[in-house]
């Protein structure tokens, strides 16, 4: 059980990944790949510390404007 949590935060962490990339035409952030890049390797620490950041991931989870 101890090392399915590891494995179970992984498989989230890449998820949250994935679906940004995803959506990521729908945010406001630059569309240059190196900010793409970085906003999205780094979603859950800028998820929790910033509300903009919050708002814009939000909006391509969801796929709506």
């Amino acid at each position: 059980m101890v090392k399915l949590i590891p494995f179970i935060i992984l498989v989230i962490y890449l998820a949250g990944v994935w679906k940004f990339v995803q959506g990521y035409n729908l945010t406001n952030f630059s569309r240059q790949l190196p900010t793409k890049l970085i906003l999205s390797l780094l979603w859950p620490v800028l998820f929790i510390v910033n509300g903009s950041y919050r708002q814009n991931f939000q909006k391509a989870l969801k796929g709506r404007n």
